[in-house]
């Protein structure tokens, strides 16, 4: 009764304690049921374990070993749910077979799908850098310090041709870093002579490099 302390004999806390480990709703009816209490309602029985430590050891969690009581039962049909479940065979809306090209936003390079097993993820297919797949095809695999830089500026052509080896290092120089001068913005007439440069520069960066820790 609200406002009104709920008492309780020493025996009917006793039996309370022997099954704290019921079901609350379950331990309230059986209580009421067994001593004929109905001034205690569920909150007050819930309040009174409380109190009294008595928890039910239960956390909410499946514990370690513990089986689904569901498993190996076979889930009944629902036509709502059906609607929505992944059906074999089929493919996610963003699925993108092989030869799928895409323009990446970040770089402008074109990233291809190709029909090769992705090592990271195990699927079929993988996603590549059209140039530089295209570029080993024919040459081999990009050294280990080297990039693959466009020559005539559109990173959309992914033709071998238009795209040269050259030492990572060389970016900076390619990049303007020192004369201001940007390979990918020079005039077309200009461009081999900057390449030229840069190459005859960072030739010249190693060997005095080279020099200094001999």
């Amino acid at each position: 009764m609200k406002g009104r302390a709920i008492t309780y004999h020493a025996d009917e806390l006793a039996w309370i304690e022997a099954r704290k480990e019921m079901p609350r709703r379950e331990l309230h009816q059986l209580f009421c049921a067994r001593f004929e209490r109905d001034d205690v309602s569920f909150t007050n029985l819930k309040a009174l374990c409380k109190r009294k430590g008595w928890m039910t050891g239960r956390t909410g969690r499946y514990e370690p070993g513990r089986e689904p009581e569901n498993k190996g039962k076979k889930m009944p049909y629902n036509p709502n749910s059906a609607r929505t479940q992944f059906k074999k065979g089929n493919l996610p809306n963003n699925y993108r077979g092989p030869g799928h090209e895409r323009i990446d936003s970040k770089d402008g390079y074109v990233i291809m799908i190709v029909e090769e097993t992705n090592p990271w993820t195990g699927a079929d297919t993988r996603p590549v850098h059209k140039h530089r797949y295209l570029w080993e095809k024919v040459n081999g695999p990009v050294p280990e310090g080297h990039v693959l830089k466009c020559l005539d500026g559109d990173k959309t052509n992914c033709d071998p041709s238009n795209w040269e080896l050259v030492p990572q290092g060389m970016l900076p120089r390619l990049n303007g870093r020192w004369t201001g001068l940007k390979y990918d913005s020079a005039p077309e007439e200009l461009k081999p002579t900057l390449m030229a440069i840069a190459k005859v520069r960072h030739a010249a960066h190693e060997v005095k490099r080279g020099r200094k820790k001999a």
